[in-house]
């Protein structure tokens, strides 16, 4: 026979002006919704491991293509395509060296997520 006690609805909190005080503060510099869906956008691009290998890779040092291939054993048309994306998401620059393209991290900060995203799973 099924129990025909009915949940509550919501517990009545203990300290409702702590929650008020929080809530006020959450308003004081709200980001945009542009700046939401911007940051969506880039954590969509950390959600492929072949991109996260670029990623840790170039977090190590600058590559051409064919080097991050062969290090990564990945074709280098599938780096090519990440290492697109990556760009297109500003995470990752390119400059010419001779007739190569050398791709390199965007700028720290994209080291510093990739660093402490790693440090999270890492966590036991």
């Amino acid at each position: 026979m099924a129990n025909s006690k009915k949940p509550e609805a919501f517990s009545v909190c203990a300290n409702p002006q702590a929650h008020q005080i929080a809530a006020k503060a959450l308003k004081q510099n709200p980001p945009q919704e542009e700046e939401l869906c911007d940051l969506a956008d880039l954590f969509k691009a950390f959600a492929d491991s072949s991109r996260i290998k670029i990623l840790w890779a170039l977090s190590a040092s600058e590559f051409c293509v064919c080097d991050l291939a062969g290090a990564l054993k990945m074709t280098q048309s599938a780096v090519s395509h990440q290492l697109r994306l990556l760009k297109q998401s500003r995470l990752v620059k390119s400059r010419r060296q001779g007739q190569s393209m050398i791709y390199f991290l965007a700028d720290e900060h994209v080291k510093k997520v990739f660093s402490l995203g790693l440090e999270h799973v890492r966590e036991k």
